[in-house]
């Protein structure tokens, strides 16, 4: 009995053959389900094929290679994430690829998260930095300072709302922090009110 049960469990493995053909066939709707069935594979058998959907056209497709390659971790995933955050032409790719790269861990992943956090303009890159970041409890409180720092001076409200929170979560921290309520107390002021009502929360958490 227990034997028939493992048949069609192995028969439902994805053939790695075919994800191939589907990922290299320029045709999204083909390629985003097979990057998906990924998942199923070994990293031994799924990491190449992640690597072969970074490469590829579409930028769906190449988002979604990001994320495999942030679930699926390796040397060379980590090289090929790297050189898509800094040099991929899509925003969406960038924005995929800092949010896999910061599974990798705060230690690893800081300095180049916030290098590109520092030269990328692209609103929809610096907010997928600053919610990876914000999420990883190892972050140190001087980190994510400099990090909402950074973001309170972009000229994009979506972002200046990243730093604002982060503000807010330090400062539950530390309530004795004068700085932190200062620069919160000064958000209120901002035009976009998205912000004045991310600085409002933070400063009654």
């Amino acid at each position: 009995m227990g034997h028939s049960d493992a048949e069609p469990a192995a028969a439902s493995r994805p053939d790695p053959a075919l994800l191939r053909q589907a990922i290299v066939s320029g045709d999204p709707s083909r390629a985003m389900p097979a990057l998906v069935g990924l998942r199923e594979l070994s990293e031994q058998q799924a990491i190449p094929l992640l690597l072969l959907g970074l490469e590829q056209e579409p930028f769906l497709v190449r988002s979604l290679a990001c994320a495999g390659l942030g679930l699926k971790r390796s040397e060379a995933g980590w090289s090929a994430l790297l050189q898509a955050l800094q040099h991929d032409a899509d925003a969406n790719v960038r924005a995929e690829a800092a949010n896999a790269l910061a599974n990798y861990g705060v230690q690893r992943s800081w300095p180049p998260l916030r290098a590109a956090f520092a030269c990328d303009g692209q609103w929809l890159v610096r907010c997928s930095i600053l919610s990876a970041l914000a999420e990883q409890p190892l972050m140190a409180a001087d980190q994510l300072l400099e990090l909402a720092l950074l973001a309170l001076n972009d000229g994009d409200g979506s972002v200046r709302v990243g730093g604002a929170e982060i503000l807010g979560r330090l400062l539950r921290q530390d309530q004795g922090d004068g700085q932190l309520r200062a620069l919160l107390v000064g958000l209120q002021a901002d035009a976009d009110h998205r912000v004045v009502a991310a600085a409002l929360d933070g400063l009654q958490g």
